[in-house]
């Protein structure tokens, strides 16, 4: 990575770190009054490849196809004011306790380019969560580079089991079908060579990241599987019956 890349890195995470010592607000215009002017010097300090949101999740049930309240440099993901949250957004709203504050994790864009990203997220007096900001830096031009040198230079192994990915689109259908591109492909065979507990397995990763949550999810996994609508529910049984924790998450009506 260059230095000037690296520089970008830290800037960028140690802007983040320091939101995360903020402090609870009532609104999210409250907080776009304070933080608008952060967003704009953040933007501007790291380049046009660095992307600043501000999402508003203050709504009972957050429409996640629109949360974008403010953003800077757009572009690097082909959003705007209005537009979608990114695939995280599913899973946070559905644990409000947890600390979803992350820093330094893998974007991946609807055309293919990775990211580096963190999030910090905002509280009110109660403890809900109701807006997050983010920062996505695209180093799509350095891991070009990178990839021309993969043949001499020695790849260093990181474990990142543990940090998330985070998908985007200019639309939720769009965050929806990068998720369901990144779970088949991590079964490292084509659809038409998937075993049943292949698909099991993709059902159950994409259960576990919200996607079922998300509406038509099922009916647009099914169609990549090539399976029936009746089938997908029956391998989400069995995906559910194998981690029961996420059978509460059930998308079909009660």
């Amino acid at each position: 990575m260059s230095e000037d890349a690296m520089t970008t890195t830290s800037s960028a995470a140690a802007a983040s770190n320091s939101l995360a010592r903020m402090g609870t607000y009532d609104s999210v215009d409250e907080i776009l009054e304070v933080f608008r002017p952060v967003m704009h010097a953040m933007a501007a300090a790291a380049g046009p490849g660095c992307e600043v949101v501000l999402h508003d999740l203050s709504a009972p049930e957050p429409d996640l196809s629109h949360t974008i309240a403010a953003i800077e440099n757009g572009h690097v993901t082909g959003r705007e004011v209005g537009g979608p949250s990114s695939s995280l957004g599913v899973g946070v709203l559905h644990d409000q306790s947890g600390d979803h504050n992350a820093f330094g994790y893998r974007g991946i864009t609807a055309d293919g380019r990775q990211l580096r990203c963190s999030s910090v997220y905002f509280r009110n007096s109660a403890g809900r969560i109701i807006a997050a900001l983010c920062v996505n830096v695209d180093f799509s031009a350095i891991h070009k580079a990178q990839a021309l040198l993969d043949g001499l230079l020695p790849q260093e192994s990181s474990n990142s089991a543990e940090q998330p990915n985070e998908f985007f689109g200019r639309d939720l259908v769009a965050v929806m079908d990068v998720m369901i591109a990144e779970a088949i492909r991590e079964i490292g065979k084509p659809v038409e060579q998937m075993s049943r507990d292949d698909r099991i397995a993709v059902l159950r990763k994409l259960d576990q990241q919200g996607v079922l949550q998300m509406r038509k999810g099922v009916e647009r996994i099914a169609a990549r599987l090539d399976i029936s609508r009746v089938t997908a529910y029956a391998y989400l049984d069995e995906a559910r019956s194998q981690a029961p924790e996420m059978a509460a998450l059930d998308p079909r009506p009660r």
